[in-house]
């Protein structure tokens, strides 16, 4: 991929403080006083503010991007804290929206902030996509991610993409104008259940900056129109190993969205594209579910049960429900669990949330175990209902 001309046309003119605040890129000669302009006339939108949003709206800030938008409709948590550096203690509680609006005033004054405190849905991203030149992602989830690349595909919009979990992260650039899209990557989401959010296995907090900070480095290049932007290659990091590697990324001539005869050409239901939840799961849940009250009802009546909890072992250390047992999530998809259930107990799985419990009722089930029920809301609820003294993660 060889340079693409600048996105953003030149501001008339930097003021003395301009020129003051930003010198050091001023005298960067790829940069100069052209660059810094065309930066100064930019519109950016960040979807979300929180582990890749948090550096990547401080740099864009720092680096004199006139005018940030932010979609973000969450509040500030303790646990947030450990990556989304962009919040503070004082900022717990607040709307992450209103937080990262006030630090990036304190970095840069002379940006233009537009808050967008909703849900991105696919009745409002046209709308908020059509008022910038380009979409930085920070979105933890493939609803989000597939509604955000076929509104920009849609809307000829380049659209800078990050993801990161545990110690690994990956970036790129989609641009349907120039090269592949996020569909011709990865034209089916996986399969629920498959691949575990940041909240289920975690994140090392500073691969947020590694990942963040090379979204904002190739939001700058389109924005200038220099260097080699990563359209058409995926960048792979892997933190632990401290290494990068590329992978070349084609545009599919048969994408769904992009391609030669798309079949996507308006906006879907994401929910339903990546279902959340596998349907087996929904079906095995359907009269299965229990609340966390009704757990401890039956543990208080000494009821003939079987508690197993379905999270890895780091999680079970961090909190756990009293006399429950550890049995991963794995050991009942590859089957080894199964033989040494018991036949004369009832079987109550739980997890975080009641999402991986779920899966493994759907396997119980089909296995036999009629009677077999799961835990709604998991150990969050149960601690948020029954034991509020213990740590939720």
């Amino acid at each position: 991929m060889s340079q693409l001309p600048p996105l953003v046309e030149p501001a008339a003119e930097l003021t003395v403080d301009e020129v003051r605040r930003y010198s050091r890129h001023l005298i960067i000669p790829d940069v100069g006083m052209d660059g810094q302009k065309r930066l100064k006339n930019a519109k950016v939108l960040c979807v979300g503010a929180g582990g890749l949003g948090s550096p990547a709206l401080m740099y864009l800030a720092a680096a004199g991007v006139g005018t940030l938008g932010i979609v973000e409709f969450d509040t500030v948590d303790e646990s947030n804290l450990q990556r989304q550096i962009i919040h503070g203690q004082s900022d717990i509680g607040r709307s992450k929206a209103e937080s990262a609006r006030d630090s990036v005033k304190e970095i840069n004054p002379y940006t233009n902030v537009i808050l967008h405190e909703e849900r991105l849905e696919a009745d409002n991203v046209m709308d908020i996509f059509a008022q910038y030149d380009l979409i930085v992602d920070g979105t933890d989830n493939f609803a989000t991610r597939y509604l955000v690349n076929d509104a920009c595909v849609l809307l000829n919009k380049p659209y800078v993409w990050g993801s990161i979990y545990r110690f690994d992260g990956q970036a790129s650039v989609f641009w349907s104008e120039h090269g592949p899209c996020y569909r011709c990557l990865y034209p089916e989401p996986p399969p629920p259940g498959m691949v575990p959010s940041c909240a289920e296995g975690g994140v090392l907090g500073v691969l947020c900056a590694s990942i963040g900070s090379i979204q904002v480095n190739e939001a700058i290049k389109l924005l200038m129109g220099i260097g080699e932007p990563l359209v058409g290659r995926l960048m792979i990091y892997d933190a632990l190993e401290m290494t990068y590697r590329q992978v070349k990324v084609r545009k599919d001539p048969e994408c769904a969205v992009c391609g030669k005869n798309p079949s996507v050409t308006e906006l879907i239901d994401y929910e339903a594209f990546c279902g959340v939840v596998s349907e087996e799961a929904q079906e095995a849940a359907l009269g299965s579910t229990i609340t966390p009250r009704q757990l401890k009802e039956w543990m208080d009546a000494g009821e003939n049960i079987d508690l197993i909890d379905v999270r890895e072992p780091g999680e079970y250390e961090i909190v756990k429900i009293p006399s429950s047992r550890l049995i991963p999530k794995n050991e009942f998809l590859m089957g080894r669990a199964l033989e040494d259930l018991p036949q004369d107990k009832r079987i109550v799985l739980n997890c975080k949330s009641g999402v991986r419990s779920a899966e493994v009722l759907a396997v119980l089930k089909a296995a036999g175990f009629a009677d077999a029920v799961h835990l709604g809301g998991g150990v969050i609820g149960w601690v948020n209902q029954i034991e509020p003294s213990k740590p939720v993660y």
